[in-house]
């Protein structure tokens, strides 16, 4: 075998490995993203349930803010019912890894606020 042969087999065992790489980049990206999202959304739940004591304003504005994957996420809102005390929002939004490309496992990803009840 000689050079041009042994160069096309590294490059056949090192491209799968520089794949793999650049795609679990690509997803830690991707959960980092819907983290953010997840946090955002709590936080904005968390606003509502502050200024208004109806907790179902608070779940619709977690539902706005995340947008179409709210279907499958699961809120939680409780707020005290004197001014100064706390009102708290969780999230949970279950991301299935891989994305489109192949079914993997999934995580429950988490969003937390907590803010002062304003009335």
């Amino acid at each position: 075998m000689g050079e041009r042969g042994s160069v096309a087999i590294e490059f056949a065992l090192v491209v799968p490995v520089v794949l793999l790489v650049l795609l679990a980049a690509v997803e830690v990206a991707v959960v980092a993203r819907v983290q953010l999202e997840v946090v955002h959304a709590a936080r904005e739940g968390a606003r509502e349930a502050a200024a208004s004591p109806d907790p179902a304003q608070a779940v619709a504005a977690v539902q706005a803010a995340l947008g179409p994957s709210a279907a499958s996420a699961r809120i939680s809102v409780r707020r005290a019912h004197v001014v100064g005390g706390t009102a708290e929002v969780e999230v949970w939004l279950p991301h299935e890894l891989g994305g489109s490309l192949f079914t993997g496992p999934s995580i429950t990803l988490r969003g937390r606020a907590v803010m002062r009840v304003e009335q």
